[in-house]
């Protein structure tokens, strides 16, 4: 499945420079670089076997880290927990060896950026809008580890550490 989502990705990247529509036809707001559709669907994080294996991270980084089960960013040169600690199985990719050259860039930036990481956002000017779900605890009814959305009835952000969902409010 992720290789299927880089693969889309890449595509989509060669003939798109600044702005891409995931799950819907096109970009509504000028202000975003990437922006989802409106299905009970999240966004999955990069799992890490840890932080420690993350090289050449930025401030904005924000990963899975499978030791010890919590969702992370990177601010100001260290990580940060966005989550609580969970239960995950993740057997279905410990054989799974991921490509290190491996990279989606979206943005004006796209094709000559050399910031690390699966999926970077180039613009300067521009943001991501994480996909928008009601009430995701109720309405994901699969999630996966990882998994990180906006909830329009809270008005915070959610995150899924494969056991529960924790919630953030700025």
């Amino acid at each position: 499945m992720k290789k299927i989502f880089i693969i889309i990705l890449l595509s989509i990247t060669e003939f798109v420079f600044s702005q891409v529509a995931i799950g819907k036809s096109t970009v509504t707001n000028s202000s975003v670089s990437l922006e989802f559709g409106a299905e009970n669907r999240g966004l999955l994080l990069p799992w890490v076997s840890s932080e420690g294996d993350v090289s050449n991270a930025v401030d904005g980084t924000m990963i899975y880290d499978t030791t010890d089960k919590k969702i992370k960013y990177l601010k100001a040169g260290s990580w940060f927990s966005l989550s609580n600690t969970g239960t995950v199985d993740t057997t279905l990719q410990d054989s799974l060896i991921e490509k290190p050259s491996a990279k989606v860039a979206i943005g004006k930036d796209g094709t000559t950026d050399n910031t690390s990481g699966i999926l970077v956002l180039t613009d300067k000017d521009k943001a991501m809008i994480l996909p928008k779900v009601a009430s995701p605890h109720l309405n994901i009814i699969n999630p996966s580890a990882g998994m990180i959305v906006y909830d329009t009835v809270k008005h915070q952000l959610a995150i899924f550490n494969g056991d529960k969902w924790s919630f953030w409010k700025p």
